[in-house]
């Protein structure tokens, strides 16, 4: 038997059949530093409900998966220190053993399927890395896409990725690409790329009769649905590509691999944009929680 505890508010969403949307916890402990983590996490919370869901925060806490998180628990988490970082590979480890852990996308649409929730709000997932022809780097997040019947909302693929061996892994999974009100593919910071999108939808209800459709015909998995920054929040693409660059360059000379590259770069990323980065983060995590809500009503519906 899983030990598994539900937040007050979402056993009470439970009860009443609203809607309620999953959010991970890896950006809480491995994102940004304390008060700040716990602050973006509360307003993202707050972005859920104002949309007329119920915010779900998953996380890992000596050895019991919560399904949301109450204040003092958030508060807690945000202050942790050697949080583990989990996915598919560790995840039941960690609570078989009463670890403490928070949840990347792969990890989190687990928890979001055990717990009977069908739409997930991220910042972004991983995917192929650059070089991953000899390195072999690749993200769990896209297997379990393949395999989780639940909806992810992103603002595309993390911007330091090789976007396009990320996308045609998708493909080849079979896994529904959606950008949402757009040709094109965000990436990230940048709300277009030169990437055409596989598939365009303008509304939630749509997104959401994809999905339940998938469920009904028997096909495994979720969806990817990519929600382009705000523009007024994005950092553009050629800004960005030097940028990126000079991080990689530098996270291979140091020989950084494996876990340590994403937060590497990501940090040097924030240093050479001056904090810039963070800002634009902040926003696609809200605006993707904003979307991710009235994906989930369209589903209760």
């Amino acid at each position: 038997m899983i030990p598994m505890s539900y937040s007050a508010e979402v056993a009470n969403a439970r009860a009443n059949g609203n809607a309620i949307v999953a959010l991970e916890s890896k950006i809480i402990t491995h994102g940004m530093p304390f008060p700040q983590n716990v602050e973006t996490a509360r307003l993202v919370e707050a972005d859920v409900r104002d949309n007329g869901a119920i915010p779900a925060t998953i996380a890992v806490l000596d050895g019991t998966l919560h399904i949301g998180l109450e204040h003092d628990q958030l508060d807690m988490l945000g202050q942790a220190r050697d949080v583990a970082k989990l996915s598919r590979a560790d995840m039941a480890a960690c609570i078989a053993t009463g670890g403490t852990g928070a949840t990347t996308v792969a990890a989190t649409m687990i928890a979001a399927y055990l717990a009977d929730i069908h739409v997930f709000a991220t910042g972004g997932i991983g995917g192929v890395h650059r070089g991953a022809e000899t390195s072999f780097d690749i993200s769990a997040d896209l297997q379990e896409l393949a395999q989780t019947p639940v909806t992810v909302v992103g603002a595309g693929a993390k911007a330091i990725l090789d976007l396009p061996k990320t996308f045609e892994v998708l493909e080849t999974l079979g896994v529904p690409v959606i950008a949402y009100g757009q040709d094109m593919l965000p990436a990230f910071w940048s709300a277009q790329s030169n990437l055409r999108a596989p598939l365009r939808m303008d509304a939630p209800a749509d997104i959401a009769r994809a999905q339940q459709m998938r469920t009904a015909m028997g096909l495994t998995g979720g969806q990817l649905v990519a929600n382009p920054i705000p523009v007024e929040a994005e950092i553009p693409a050629d800004v960005l590509a030097p940028i990126i660059a000079q991080a990689l360059s530098e996270a291979d000379a140091a020989n950084i691999s494996a876990k340590d590259v994403t937060p590497f770069l990501l940090g040097r990323i924030f240093e050479l944009t001056d904090g810039r980065s963070l800002v634009a983060n902040i926003a696609l995590v809200r605006n993707n929680a904003r979307l991710a809500a009235q994906i989930a009503i369209a589903m209760q519906k």
